[in-house]
């Protein structure tokens, strides 16, 4: 019989709704009931495609006799921590704390009033490895809850004091400059793995925010050296497994060092950040290879993530079935020399295992390797590899597909919206434009109230009951600004601002100007979560400032210019310290040192002259720079406002710090305007 599970929307608690556990999700009612049983919370966090999760349950959660401790000593609470990412962060930075890691599926004890008191990450079913085995675990608590409660009240409470002097303060208010961003580069040289590229060692995770500033500091400065890495970076992981090289699109991370091995999971957020990288590395070099990744792994995203009502799912799992029955990790994307021969024949497999480097003992496990593209040099028939690679793909397709995490987020489609509205524009791809103003639709029509307050979640349609945090807030605003200026729809710009409205009114310390991960009127946990570094994908806070910037620039708002600028003094303190941890706040950092500029094209919208300087404005890499485009009369977005035709023809304006050039209606005078 279900769970109280059944009746959510997220795809990881559905996952458990058979279970015999009692779950309950997390709301004020498991709580209550905690309180009346007398029983302490066992809290449970994952997502839909970890596999340690599945792993887990499988073990613990779906075993009748460990089900019917639980249901006899615990209440249980399931939380999905991509629904409630305020929830996971609370209790991950308890966990951190206390034990020194992190991770999932995480597992937490709590008492009735949400107060932790004994913490863990995955625990096995038998003791393993010095671990303690989950029913092991399970009694210790029991045992600790009914005969030393007084203790356990004491340590819980000592807890919630030492998480509550944790509060962020940055004293200084002053924004990041020139030096900053240099000790930044330093450190980041440090971190460089010259062998492999990226940073630091294994696991090694894409670094897409640190290339944006890598890419940004070397438009500013012309440090050759910040260029070179971030290229070298990015051949590298298109060279490697964590690239699908037949469906492209990126897995999490790479096991190795050499981004060999993926953990095969397919992440919205990943492929969004990596596809605007990719597409902003072809705009400051002109790579094909750059050219080809983003283009690729924008029509990943469409073919595989897009859903019915138009945004993007969350996720394809790391496993899926090998074919006899068992769930494997890996088991759709690795090939054997015998797979390829029983696909291709003798020669085309022989070939497609040099030029994909597929051997005889594998790269994975039980001899199957993962594709990779390791010849730099030496010359294939295009056409052959081409033919290869497609009847690939297509016995691929006859494979068991790995599951999809259907949810749509909020900040992860923003994140979307901003890649395909400029991939699309980069490359003269209008469907990837209209799939950027589907998800934006999406977004405004599902996930926006008549308040303009933003919903996290919602899947199949239906919109799920947890409010959007603040990372939801700035990344939504920064895909449609983004799409404002693609298409010149100044109703972009407006959605924009009132959600960063929000983020000034309810997220903003209005002593410090700091931000906080949840609004002010958001459910109260046991402290509210505040964190500005950069991990999977951009935090709020650094996305905020960078959004807060660039609408400030389109629209000349000083309260937006202002918090953006206050959001920015954690930059100045961190940027020296842990730039990899913080690449989306210094790349933010080098727009607010160039400017932004802000560029104006005025003429008819179908003229070719004025497509022709737009398309200039749009690949310009200087930092940060926002675009306008529309008619002399149009009042469509600010920067257009009294901005004339030169001699009756297009023209293009370029401002920064309240300073304009003069017009051009020539396309080479606008390029090295918008040059260093």
């Amino acid at each position: 019989m279900p769970n109280r599970l059944a009746h959510e929307t997220s795809p990881y608690l559905l996952q458990h709704a058979d279970n015999p556990v009692d779950w309950w999700p997390w709301s004020a009612d498991a709580f209550e009931e905690a309180r009346r049983s007398g029983k302490p919370v066992l809290l449970s966090v994952g997502y839909s495609s970890c596999h340690w999760c599945h792993v887990m349950a499988h073990e613990s959660f779906e075993d009748q006799e460990t089900a019917d401790y639980l249901n006899a000593h615990f209440v249980s609470v399931k939380v999905d921590r991509e629904e409630r990412p305020d929830v996971d962060a609370v209790y991950m930075e308890a966990v951190q704390a206390a034990t020194g890691q992190g991770g999932w599926p995480m597992t937490v004890f709590l008492t009735p009033d949400a107060e932790p008191f004994y913490f863990g990450t995955y625990f096995p079913p038998a003791p393993r490895q010095g671990m303690p085995s989950f029913r092991q675990v399970l009694e210790g608590v029991h045992s600790a809850w009914t005969d030393r409660r007084d203790e356990v009240a004491e340590v819980a409470e000592k807890i919630v004091r030492d998480l509550a002097g944790r509060e962020i303060a940055f004293g200084d208010t002053r924004v990041p400059g020139e030096e900053e961003l240099a000790q930044a580069l330093l450190g980041l040289t440090r971190d460089y793995d010259s062998a492999h590229g990226g940073f630091g060692g294994a696991p090694k995770f894409p670094p897409s925010m640190a290339i944006e500033f890598l890419l940004r500091h070397h438009a500013r400065t012309g440090a050759e050296g910040a260029l070179q890495m971030a290229a070298d970076t990015c051949e590298r992981m298109a060279r490697g497994g964590i690239y699908d090289q037949l469906g492209g699109g990126f897995a999490r991370y790479s096991v190795d060092r050499e981004w060999v091995v993926p953990h095969f999971e397919k992440m919205l957020y990943d492929n969004a950040l990596l596809c605007r990288v990719y597409a902003h590395l072809w705009r400051a070099t002109g790579s094909d290879l750059a050219r080809r990744v983003a283009l690729e792994t924008a029509d990943f995203m469409v073919r595989e993530l897009r859903t019915n009502e138009g945004g993007f799912a969350s996720a394809l799992d790391a496993d899926s079935d090998d074919g006899n029955g068992k769930h494997v990790e890996g088991a759709y994307y690795v090939w054997t020399p015998a797979q390829l021969r029983e696909v291709l024949g003798e020669q085309d497999a022989e070939l497609a295992a040099d030029y994909f480097g597929v051997t005889a003992e594998g790269t994975f496990e039980e001899g199957a390797s993962v594709l990779q593209l390791p010849q730099s040099e030496g010359v294939f028939d295009a056409e052959r590899i081409a033919s290869i690679r497609a009847r690939l793909l297509e016995a691929r397709g006859e494979r068991p597909a790995p599951g999809r995490d259907d949810k749509v987020v909020a900040a992860w489609n923003g994140l979307a919206v901003a890649a395909l509205a400029e991939t699309g524009a980069y490359f003269d791809r209008p469907d990837l434009v209209e799939a950027a103003l589907g998800a934006a639709d999406l977004l405004v029509r599902l996930h926006l109230d008549e308040h303009a307050r933003l919903a996290r979640t919602s899947k199949d349609g239906r919109v799920g009951a947890n409010a959007g945090v603040l990372e939801d807030y700035a990344d939504v605003s920064e895909g449609f600004l983004a799409l404002a200026s693609v298409t010149g729809e100044g109703v972009w710009l407006e959605f924009a601002g009132f959600l960063l409205d929000h983020v000034l009114v309810q997220f903003t310390d209005e002593e410090s100007g700091t931000l906080y991960d949840t609004a002010a009127d958001a459910e109260k946990l046991i402290r509210r979560p505040q964190d500005p570094t950069d991990n999977a994908t951009p935090s709020g806070w650094s996305a905020a400032a960078g959004a807060l910037l660039s609408y400030a620039a389109q629209t000349g708002a000083e309260p937006h210019r202002a918090a953006a600028e206050r959001a920015l003094g954690v930059v100045k303190a961190l940027g020296p310290r842990a730039p990899r941890f913080i690449g989306w706040g210094l790349a933010t950092a080098e727009a607010l040192l160039d400017g932004p500029r802000e560029v104006a094209v005025v003429g008819p919208v179908d003229d070719p002259a004025t497509k022709e300087l737009h398309r200039a404005a749009l690949l310009a890499t200087a930092p940060g720079a926002v675009v306008a485009v529309g008619a002399p009369d149009s009042d469509e977005l600010p920067l257009l406002a009294e901005r004339l035709l030169v001699s009756g023809e297009p023209t293009a304006y370029v401002c920064r710090n309240f300073t304009c050039d003069a017009p051009t209606t020539d396309v080479d005078r606008l390029r090295e305007a918008l040059g260093r």
